[in-house]
């Protein structure tokens, strides 16, 4: 919240220095400030470019500890980072910093220049860039990697495991029904198949924990119990109190349906 007020607030100060700053600009021809503020555009998107792919791969080629730790990332990746160079308010509150007057007291030289062409690069990166960026990621074929969704899906894989070869353990015991083992045990198989289904034999990895006929019954019966619940309740058959657990158990199947 208060970056959001501070990047408000720079772009606020810019918004009401810029008409003062365009009338000290009034000397200059508009065709001079327009090759001014292309080519300063210009140089700093290349600029960016230029430095970002010998930034990525200089130092793995150099260090083959590096290299095994890090691998070389595919250069349609790297060209996304290159390409999304744009600027914001750190040039803003850099630009802003420069002192009105020198020590002399004489006004700082080209101050109003350096301002505009701030905010002509913030303007050309943010609107250029900012919109080229979902066409080029299309172009390029870039894709998520899914690393969040596997290593949850693992997560789950290994703990549901461990819970089922528990379970195992405790049907040893004669103080426990073996009929309520055999019912979380279904549970734990179920799920555990679900799990293991969304990476395919060929390892390729899918998203979503259930098929989508499963999600689409499973969300209209959960739709039923919340409707009958809801009328139970209308009716004065059961209580508030009866409705919020009921709810509460509708809520986490339906939290459980979104998390896959």
């Amino acid at each position: 919240m208060i970056e959001f007020l501070l990047n408000g607030f720079i772009f606020i100060l810019i918004g009401l220095q810029l008409p003062e700053v365009l009338h000290a600009l009034s000397r200059r021809s508009v065709p001079q400030l327009i090759w001014y503020a292309a080519a300063t555009s210009l140089a700093v998107i290349l600029v960016r470019i230029a430095w970002v792919f010998p930034a990525t791969y200089l130092p793995r080629l150099l260090s083959k500890r590096l290299r095994q730790q890090d691998p070389y990332p595919a250069w349609r990746h790297v060209t996304i980072v290159a390409w999304t160079g744009m600027r914001g308010v750190v040039s803003l509150a850099a630009a802003l910093a420069l002192p009105l007057v020198t020590q002399n007291g004489s006004p700082f030289p080209g101050r109003d220049l350096i301002l505009f062409l701030t905010f002509v690069v913030i303007l050309a990166t943010l609107v250029l860039q900012g919109l080229s960026l979902p066409p080029l990621i299309r172009a390029l074929g870039v894709t998520g990697d899914d690393i969040i969704e596997r290593e949850e899906t693992s997560a789950r894989l290994k703990a549901n495991q461990a819970a089922l070869a528990r379970l195992d353990e405790m049907a040893l015991s004669q103080t426990i029904s073996n009929n309520l083992i055999e019912r979380l045990r279904t549970e734990y198989e179920d799920r555990i198949q679900q799990l293991e289904a969304t990476i395919g034999d060929n390892g390729q990895f899918s998203r979503g924990l259930f098929s989508s006929d499963y999600e689409r019954i499973s969300r209209e019966a959960l739709k039923v119990e919340r409707a009958t619940i809801l009328q139970l309740r209308n009716e004065r058959a059961i209580n508030d109190e009866v409705l919020r657990r009921i709810q509460r158990d509708i809520d986490l199947a339906e939290a459980r349906l979104r998390g896959g």
